[in-house]
């Protein structure tokens, strides 16, 4: 796995299940460990939010960390598969529609996903395989 310091971090809403699902499909392309994440109510994804100067409600967003640069919304899901390798880079074709359709399908379904996908009462916990990536679990 790459560096702590430089991997870059996906942070996520812990309570959604629809977001949690996305994180562990992440994980299971992931194969070089190059993602690291951390719920954004954690208070290290709170801190790393606020000490990139985002705006609350973090929770209406996946949030890519690459070292002081923050991508969200639909922007941090292309990247994300953009990063994973083939087949799924791919997707990441899908930037040349404009990102302000983008992100009103984004919005659309972040709006609308506990309704549609329901939602944990407390975060969700990884697997223990996967527990070393989730930086909010590590201190």
């Amino acid at each position: 796995m790459e560096n702590a310091q430089s991997s870059p971090v996906v942070l996520f809403d812990g309570v959604c299940h629809l977001c949690s699902a996305s994180v562990q499909w992440v994980l299971q392309r992931d194969k070089v460990g190059l993602f690291r994440f951390a719920s954004l109510q954690s208070e290290v994804g709170k801190r790393m939010a606020e000490r990139l100067g985002l705006q609350q409600p973090w929770g209406d967003s996946v949030i890519l960390v690459v070292g002081e640069q923050a991508y969200v919304r639909s922007d941090a899901a292309l990247e994300i598969v953009s990063r994973l390798g083939t087949p799924w880079s791919f997707l990441a074709l899908f930037r040349w529609i404009p990102r302000s359709l983008r992100d009103a399908l984004y919005c659309w379904i972040a709006r609308n996903r506990y309704r549609w996908f329901g939602r944990f009462d407390t975060c969700w916990l990884p697997d223990p395989k996967w527990k070393a990536r989730f930086i909010d679990l590590n201190g």
